[in-house]
């Protein structure tokens, strides 16, 4: 999934050498879905880091040869089992500059409309949630939405 480096540089303010650590992943996708009755699919998941489930928007890594659009449907149809006929893009943004090199591409998929079974992998567990959007606001005020590249991805959809 991702790779840890260590580089040395020479700081320009005082010329001292340190050890700057950099993690190597390949881009990755989220996406905005939106069905014609105003209602955003989101997924419900368990995330180790913080060791509760959390509400977030469908997304993913981008397999290698794959078009970020082409992994934002995929994304889609994976975790929630709702399809869209395409993705538009709304922006790109980097994760974490302080140690990623990769980007976050952000979509928006109108009309989505269900088509079948979630196709969890192995280590992933998503539950379906339609949220109306004009929730959203108050989801992310109160916390139940707070991943960060969620939030960013709320915010490109606002500004288009």
């Amino acid at each position: 999934m991702f790779d840890v480096s260590r580089s040395f540089t020479q700081s320009p303010r005082d010329g001292r050498v340190h050890a700057f650590y950099r993690i190597d992943a390949a881009d990755w996708v989220n996406v905005v879905p939106l069905t014609a009755q105003g209602e955003i699919v989101m997924v419900r998941q368990f995330r180790h880091g913080l060791r509760r489930n959390t509400l977030e928007i469908p997304g993913g890594i981008v397999d290698p040869g794959e078009e970020p659009g082409a992994a934002a449907l995929r994304e889609l149809r994976e975790e929630s089992g709702y399809r869209a006929a395409s993705a538009r893009l709304l922006g790109s943004t980097n994760p974490n500059p302080a140690l990623f090199g990769n980007r976050v591409h952000t979509f928006l998929a109108e009309g989505c409309v269900p088509e079948g079974a979630i196709q969890n992998s192995a280590t992933e567990e998503t539950q379906l949630e339609l949220v109306p959007q004009h929730e959203i606001p108050a989801r992310m005020q109160s916390g139940e939405i707070d991943h960060a590249l969620v939030i960013a991805a709320f915010h490109w959809w606002q500004l288009d």
